[in-house]
Parts: structure tokens; sequence; C-alpha cells
């Protein structure tokens, strides 16, 4: 680690940290790896975004793009939305219009193979595919498809039987994803799984056990794969989604959790990410934390 200037204050090691002796502005000081942001506003379900795909509205794409950067996301998920006509040639709209003002990775979000290489046939920036199931079917396409793309794969810990009940179904279906990866020679450390995120209001038995899972994918195999949740899916139905989301992100952060997809533009979320990341030891503590990691 290395210690940053401040404009304020000074530096003291104490046995093998640095400590903040007198509290001033601080700059960003990583003693560990944050939590990988993937904005979930580009996606044609919000209508704003599906009428701006219909009228090929570069500018409400992009204010879009740019408005989560600023808000901290790493990259950006995209996704044409249900009701795109056309979504080979909608995805490649997208694509090349937020690689007009970003160079930020982008998540390749749909269910159809065909979707997914039409965007990276475009893709400029760094690329994770969003998603591959446990199903064979999926993962021999879409596994070698990753390495020849050069892009991270995004596996969810589900098939064709349904949504996993319990821990051990998706440490089950997470096994097969990495053996799968591994057969196809895709590097495992490029996988991110997702548990799967059920919305608390019908699922509230299984919170625990997807929590648990996040923590025990990490030794399915060495090098170990991430780990991911569709953060947004847990709140589904609530009253107070900010709330039951940054609750359960800081729950998952606690189990070692990788990367959200989620909504950059929750102030309040954001800020209990930084704060969670704080206290897990990921961060240097000063007064000024929440400014100074916003910056990022």
């Amino acid at each position: 680690m290395t210690k940053s200037q401040l404009d304020i204050g000074y530096w003291k090691l104490i046995g093998n940290y640095w400590y903040l002796l007198e509290i001033g502005i601080c700059e960003v000081n990583e003693v560990g790896e944050d939590m990988f942001i993937i904005g979930e506003l580009i996606n044609g379900m919000y209508q704003n975004i599906a009428k701006a795909i219909k009228e090929k509205d570069k500018a409400v794409i992009q204010k879009c793009a740019l408005e989560q950067i600023k808000s901290g996301a790493d990259a950006l998920d995209v996704n044409c939305g249900p009701a795109s006509k056309q979504p080979v040639s909608d995805i490649q709209w997208l694509v090349q219009t937020i690689q007009e003002v970003t160079d930020k990775p982008l998540a390749l979000d749909s269910s159809k193979p065909q979707v997914i290489e039409a965007g990276l046939k475009v893709a400029k920036n760094k690329v994770l595919i969003n998603s591959t199931t446990a199903d064979a079917d999926k993962l021999d396409i879409l596994a070698p498809m990753a390495k020849e793309y050069n892009a991270k794969l995004i596996g969810l810990t589900i098939s064709s039987k349904g949504i996993p009940q319990n821990k051990d179904q998706r440490l089950e279906l997470a096994a097969i994803i990495v053996a799968a990866c591994v057969d196809k020679g895709f590097p495992v450390e490029d996988l991110y799984l997702d548990p799967i995120v059920l919305p608390v209001n019908v699922a509230q038995a299984q919170m625990k056990d997807i929590l648990e899972s996040i923590r025990e994918f990490k030794i399915i195999s060495e090098p170990s794969p991430k780990t991911i949740v569709g953060l947004s899916n847990v709140s589904q139905g609530t009253s107070v989604r900010s709330l039951v989301n940054r609750t359960f992100l800081v729950m998952a952060l606690s189990f070692g959790l990788d990367a959200a997809i989620l909504d950059p533009l929750d102030k309040e979320l954001m800020d209990a990410a930084i704060t969670s990341e704080l206290i897990l030891n990921k961060h240097i503590y000063c007064d000024s934390y929440l400014q100074a990691y916003r910056k990022k």
C-alpha cells in the first residue's frame, strides 16, 4: 500500500498500518479491491430508454451513461429490453452510441447469444457477457464466445430445471459452470457467478442461503471465480426498495461480494457500499472519506 498526499493532516506508520492523525481532506488510498459496480439503467425495460432506442435518440442514452459513471459506475449494463423488435441492430446502436462518450466496460445483457455476439462485434471497450446459465447449450456457445472476444462472463446459477431453492443447489450449478469454463479453456478468474437474488417479499427464507453462497462460490476452484448479484431483484415488490437494496448490499459485501449490477444514482446506496468497504478495511478512514471515495 502507498500513502497519498493530504491537503491537511498527516499519516503515521504504526505497525503495518498508516493512520491519519490529523483529519484533513484525504485522497483515495486503497488497501483492498473495491466492489465492481455495473450501472443498470441503460435497459429497454425503462420507458425513457425504450423510447430512445426506438427513436435512435443518442442524447438520452449518452446522458444516462455519463450520469451513471459520474455517480460511481465502473461499467454499464446494456440491454435492449423486451420491446425491441430488432435486438441485433439495436444493441449494436447502443454499444456504438455509448462508446462515443466513454471507454468504460460494457455488460452486454441478453438471453440470446446472437444478440450478444452482435454487440461484441462492434465493441471497442472491454466487455462482460451477461449472461450464461448452467445449461450445456448456453455454456457451449457463450464460454467459447467469451474466450474468443476476450470478454468476461457472468454465470447465473440457474438452469432449465428452474430457480435453485437452497445453497446446495446453487453450489451444484456453480460447479457445473466452473467445470464447463475450465473444459473450454475460459479463465475462471474472468468468471462472475451470480447466486440468483430473489425478492425478499416472496423468498425471505432463501436470503441466508444466497448470502452464504457468495462466500462458498470462492472455494469451488483455484483460482477462484468472482461473485456478482443483480441487486434490484431483492427489493422487487417491496415498499422501501432503496433501504432493502442497501441493506442486502452491505451484508453481501461482508460475505465477499465482488460486483453488483445496481442503480448508481441511488446516493444512499452508493454511500452504504463505500462505508461497508471502509469497515471491511478496503479503504482508509478520514472524516471526508465519502467525498474522497466518490472521486475514484
